[in-house]
């Protein structure tokens, strides 16, 4: 058939570690032996590595290739995650959190947060923390896995993981490599290009072994050594929204309990991460260079561990902001080599997969159709550009710190779309999320209200509710939560049991 002739046989992919081994593993997996692919990847190269903490979305990953939870979570020294608590961020001394999965519980009309509007409007002083069983959980160091059945209020939860990024990259390249993948190890030397189209033809490493493919995929990281070098991609710079341009990483000792969620700590110039894996501590420090010099922020870091640093701390620098194009020709970006987006919200390795499940969604021919280039291009720059308003949210809007930096980012202009979202749930306290966007209402309700930014207003459905019924179901799936919470097993134990070493 005409059709088959011109379906793509081969693939090279610049670049090991996270995004490099996920496409490889994923491809490899939809493909199988119809697709031959070669990744090229140096050990000489380090990998930025830091990116420990993921979202929910990352089980659509795990189901694509077929992961096996347990092996994985003995491979990569991982420990589960229930959100993202925020330290000093809204204000000096407050603290809140971001959960996954849904506040209170799934009741017939008006979404569950109306109802708790309605009910603060009626006189209810209830925070709407008290509502998540995911943030209940986290803050007593317990865990437990969300459950089909809609009438538990088990289903209410979500979940992720934390993970050693450079034994996750292990992980799936033996994977990978059993499913057909080619690795060469060295480093690129040159890029051969077809003098007609400008399409990449070859990859030639500096020992001189030459890569031929009809799709490239760039993962080779901020060098962007495809898609800017070769093809020009150009980048919009974001670094007037998100002004942290670097970043000092260092893993400490392990604390005696692991807890199920990330922190993140407002700093004097940026702020702190902290991500508990079964086997030490991943700490880091993401700081704008105008405000902190490397040593201070080296020295602010080493000072906030609660370990026996595991290492010299190492230096990162980078510039928000996402490639114009993240698919030229038969070049495809994903991960850093596509932008970047600090890690506050732990979406590194969501990036990944997007541009991952784009790329399987919109896979070419050999002919490259150029509308499938611009569909792919026009749906990361929208994922991409949500992210950012959602980041820049958390800057903005914070108050009670004098610090330079805080100061800067509560005055900066916002981008219009975020202004929008922002006065109409300040208004309504209604969002409107188009269907592709990663963080739904939930997410968007933990930070606005977290953050400080209160609605005046609610659905006018809810007024079809009798205020006192409202008031009484809200008291009681806030009862519920507070009772199921202590029932759940221990973190430490939940992992045990799911690695299979459960008693």
């Amino acid at each position: 058939m005409a059709a088959d002739r011109q379906r793509i046989r081969s693939v090279a992919i610049l670049g090991g570690g996270t995004a490099g081994w996920m496409t490889a593993t994923a491809l490899a997996r939809t493909f199988g032996a119809g697709l031959a692919i070669t990744l090229l990847e140096s050990e000489e190269i380090g990998t930025v590595g830091v990116g420990e903490a993921t979202i929910p979305t990352i089980h659509w990953f795990n189901e694509l290739i077929g992961l096996d939870e347990a092996a994985f979570l003995r491979a990569t020294k991982a420990t589960f995650k229930l959100g993202i608590e925020f330290v000093d961020w809204t204000r000096p001394g407050h603290r809140y959190f971001h959960p996954f999965g849904e506040y209170g519980a799934r009741l017939p009309g008006v979404a569950f947060h109306q109802r708790w509007l309605k009910a603060r409007a009626d006189g209810a002083e209830m925070p709407l923390s008290a509502l998540s069983l995911a943030a209940a959980a986290a803050s007593g160091n317990r865990f437990a896995k969300p459950v089909a059945d809609s009438r538990s209020i088990l289903s209410t939860l979500g979940y992720a993981y934390h993970f050693d990024a450079a034994l996750y990259a292990r992980h799936l390249r033996g994977i990978a490599e059993e499913a057909g993948v080619r690795r060469v190890e060295g480093k690129l030397g040159q890029v051969a290009r077809d003098p007609v189209t400008g399409h990449v033809a070859a990859l030639t490493t500096e020992r001189g072994e030459r890569i031929a493919a009809d799709l490239f995929v760039d993962c080779s990281g901020f060098r962007s050594l495809l898609i800017e070098d070769a093809m020009a991609a150009g980048f919009d710079d974001w670094s007037h929204w998100l002004p942290c341009d670097r970043a000092v990483a260092v893993p400490c000792a392990r604390v005696a309990e692991t807890t199920p969620y990330t922190r993140s700590t407002a700093r004097a110039a940026g702020w702190q991460w902290r991500i508990p894996l079964q086997h030490r501590t991943g700490n880091g420090y993401v700081y704008c260079s105008r405000f902190a010099s490397d040593d201070e922020a080296a020295a602010t870091l080493l000072a906030h561990l609660d370990g026996e640093p595991l290492g010299e701390p190492r230096m990162l620098r980078f510039t928000a902001g996402a490639r114009r194009r993240a698919w030229i020709g038969n070049v495809v970006a994903i991960g850093l080599a596509s932008g970047f987006l600090e890690p506050l919200e732990s979406t590194s390795i969501h990036l990944i997969q997007s541009g991952i499940a784009k790329l399987l969604t919109l896979f070419p021919n050999r002919d490259m159709d150029p509308t499938l280039a611009e569909r792919y291009n026009a749906l990361l720059a929208a994922d991409m550009d949500n992210i950012k308003d959602f980041l820049i949210l958390h800057y903005h809007a914070t108050t009670g710190r004098d610090d330079p930096l805080w100061a800067e980012v509560r005055a900066m202009p916002l981008p219009d779309t975020l202004v929008a979202r922002e006065e109409l749930y300040r208004r309504s306290g209604r969002l409107m999320l188009g269907a592709e966007e990663l963080f739904r209402e939930a997410s968007w309700h933990a930070v606005l209200n977290g953050q400080g930014i209160a609605a005046a207003d609610y659905n006018p459905l809810a007024d079809a509710l009798d205020p006192a019924t409202n008031r009484a179901q809200v008291d009681q799936i806030a009862a519920l939560i507070a009772r199921a919470a202590p029932t759940l097993p221990g973190h430490d134990a939940a992992l045990a049991t799911a690695m299979g070493q459960g008693t």
